[in-house]
């Protein structure tokens, strides 16, 4: 017993030494500048943002069915929202994207300034809003130099800042470089790395992918609105078939997605984006690109719509032939492709809302913010129209876009003479070569 008791105070002393080398190991890391990067991350638990009216009005009700309630109130006043800006226009809807970018960008940052105890870095909030105005300038230029290349030649000050906007862009981004250099500060320096590496991932994840949702916005507005809505449709239809329909969990990191919520929303995906596809491609409002007239100055959206938005016969396989009894059914073809629009919203748009979920859990923080009521903060709810934005774009650029012969004679008018000329002879032997120039000569 004497002798257990002995080695019981042995192990203790052995304990305690440990931890006084624990102790000790830690206040040298402090002194040493890199404790920073140690800290655990502690983000403030958001309090209850639920209106105080909505509040009073559904307080008999139990805490499930109240935040039903509230997120179906708040998602009507969201979509009410979306309808009327489409209403004005592509040019409000851009601007409308870049606010919400903005929004993104400011919940993700404080996210970093919270989680690493950054608020003292100095210059570091300057320069995180300041790469987001380089890479919004570089990005935003681009887009109008492409989609309004008339406009951007008529005006002096804009043909200059087109010419060089690539090298005023690498200029301001490498202004910003040296800034962060030359803010850099003894014990600080892992945080800062940190912060500056979070800033640069906060950018690629929110930027990038707005400023493609901006080029499918020009490329008509039903490449913007059918894909958004196929996102919103799958959201609310999966909280739906959960709520009511929900017993076997999806993914451990949403306890709360079900297998039930997920196949319900698919279906119920892929109907809504057939129906609205058929509506909205009857009208050259939402079918037509986004283009400047030179005439009356403004943007415009009216044009001659494409095979893809022109009601086409296609026959049905013979198990629909007869269960319906129609050989044949009017579709647009548009309406195939909002098939697979409708399928990636509901079988990987959700992974974007997943990576989300796991980027809270990590960080232990239920919303990115509490800015809409039930839902949380802005990023919460576009986290799966990132990912759809990236699809619709590349998607368009494999299977729809080909080359448009109107941005081609742009870019020629805007040639020397000599170029012009160049440019001329060299289509006339190609085409008197292929035999096709007496035929347009025929014509003509």
């Amino acid at each position: 017993m004497a002798e257990l008791r002995q080695r019981g105070a042995t192990d203790k002393e052995l304990k305690h030494q440990h931890s006084e080398d624990k102790g000790s190991e830690t206040e040298g890391k402090e002194r040493d500048g890199a404790s920073d990067s140690e800290t655990k991350p502690e983000v403030p638990v958001s309090a209850d943002d639920t209106p105080e009216v909505l509040n009073k009005a559904l307080s008999g009700l139990s805490s499930r069915w109240k935040n039903w309630w509230v997120r179906g109130i708040l998602t009507l006043a969201m979509i009410s929202f979306f309808f009327f800006i489409i209403y004005l226009g592509p040019m409000v809807l851009m601007m409308i994207v870049l606010c919400v970018q903005i929004k993104c960008f400011q919940e993700i940052i404080t996210i970093g300034y919270s989680v690493y105890h950054s608020y003292d870095l100095p210059w570091f909030r300057t320069l995180s809003w300041y790469f987001l105005l380089c890479v919004n300038y570089f990005f935003y230029g681009e887009t109008v130099t492409d989609y309004f290349f008339t406009l951007v030649q008529r005006e002096e000050p804009l043909r200059i800042l087109s010419k060089y906007h690539r090298f005023i862009s690498f200029a301001l981004y490498l202004t910003g470089f040296c800034m962060f250099v030359l803010s850099l500060v003894k014990k600080h320096y892992r945080l800062q790395f940190y912060m500056f590496g979070w800033t640069h991932v906060t950018l690629l994840i929110v930027v990038t992918q707005s400023h493609l949702i901006i080029h499918n916005l020009f490329e008509g507005m039903i490449w913007f609105i059918v894909p958004i809505s196929c996102v919103i449709c799958n959201d609310i239809m999966a909280y739906m078939f959960g709520f009511f329909f929900g017993r076997t969990p999806l993914i451990k990191l949403s306890p709360k997605k079900t297998w039930e919520g997920f196949i319900g929303g698919f279906f119920s995906t892929i109907v809504f984006g057939i129906l609205l596809s058929y509506v909205m491609a009857g009208y050259s409002y939402f079918v037509c690109p986004v283009e400047f007239n030179n005439d009356s100055n403004r943007f415009t959206v009216d044009c001659q719509p494409s095979e893809l938005f022109q009601l086409q016969d296609y026959s049905l396989p013979s198990v629909l032939q007869s269960i319906t009894g129609w050989t044949t059914v009017k579709l647009y073809p548009f309406q195939i492709h909002s098939i697979a629009l409708s399928s990636f919203a509901s079988i990987m748009g959700p992974f974007g809302g997943f990576f989300a979920s796991g980027f809270k859990r990590a960080f232990k923080i239920k919303d990115f913010a509490n800015t809409i009521p039930g839902h949380g903060g802005i990023m919460d709810r576009f986290d799966c129209q990132y990912l759809m934005a990236t699809f619709v774009n590349v998607y368009i650029a494999s299977f729809i876009r080909g080359p448009n012969p109107s941005k081609v004679i742009q870019q020629l008018l805007a040639l020397r003479p000599d170029q012009q000329l160049h440019i001329f002879n060299s289509l006339k032997a190609h085409l008197t070569e292929k035999g096709l120039l007496p035929a347009l000569e025929e014509a003509a």
